[in-house]
């Protein structure tokens, strides 16, 4: 089949351990759902289901362990924010999937950043209008290599965290998920049908800030290694 012009090259994250590479479909991302978190951004966490926004597929940066990302400040922003997460990848698809079959869905995890324009998320937020300028720009979403729940399990409980040129400004554990991981597919197997290759960004704990060009922003998941971003 002819095209216009040539598609576009198919993002994918290295497997750890071995030479496969895990082509990316969609990126989800679910909003406030560690307590602390979403108490230092004026939210009561009892309140509210999970709800989640979505990142394009080319907004993925895989970075190789050891390595350190060149992350470009973004363009239209004053604020830009460091987000660390824990990053879930679909293997397996389905739709309305029962919370007891949710991980069996899993293919592998992930050390994630949501990188955000939080000046325009607020500027949207309090208009009342979508996200996507604060969440869904380019090169927002830097993740490590997968590791296989084969190998390395779930991560029900581990700790997270993040620090600023040494500095520690994100520190929890992933048993403060206030939706799970199979809570979260679960729930949103209801509105979508997630297939093979999707990524699920599951939430960031509380001490979120801002980075300036020079940062260098290293942070990790117990178990998952350590995803190191320098911005420029």
């Amino acid at each position: 089949m002819p095209y216009v012009f040539a598609p576009p090259a198919t993002v994918a994250v290295p497997v750890a351990g071995t030479g496969d590479s895990f082509p990316v479909r969609r990126v989800y991302c679910v909003g406030r759902n560690y307590a602390a978190h979403a108490r230092e951004m004026g939210f009561d966490p009892d309140r509210e289901p999970p709800f989640f926004f979505c990142k394009p597929a080319d907004a993925v940066m895989p970075v190789a362990e050891g390595e350190t990302l060149d992350l470009p400040y973004p363009t239209e922003t004053s604020n830009y924010h460091y987000e660390i997460e824990l990053v879930a990848a679909i293997g397996k698809p389905g739709a309305n999937i029962a919370v007891g079959d949710a991980l069996g869905h899993v293919h592998s995890y992930a050390v994630g950043l949501d990188m955000t324009r939080r000046d325009l998320q607020m500027k949207m937020r309090e208009a009342g209008r979508p996200w996507e300028l604060g969440k869904a720009f380019d090169d927002s979403a830097p993740i490590g290599p997968l590791h296989p729940v084969s190998a390395k399990g779930h991560f029900e409980q581990a700790g997270i965290w993040l620090k600023v040129n040494g500095q520690d400004k994100q520190r929890s554990d992933t048993s403060k998920l206030i939706w799970s991981v199979a809570a979260t597919i679960s729930y949103l197997s209801r509105y979508f049908r997630l297939e093979a290759g999707d990524l699920i960004y599951t939430g960031t704990p509380e001490g979120v800030g801002p980075v300036i060009k020079g940062d260098l922003m290293e942070g990790g998941v117990e178990g998952l290694g350590t995803l190191r971003a320098r911005v420029v």
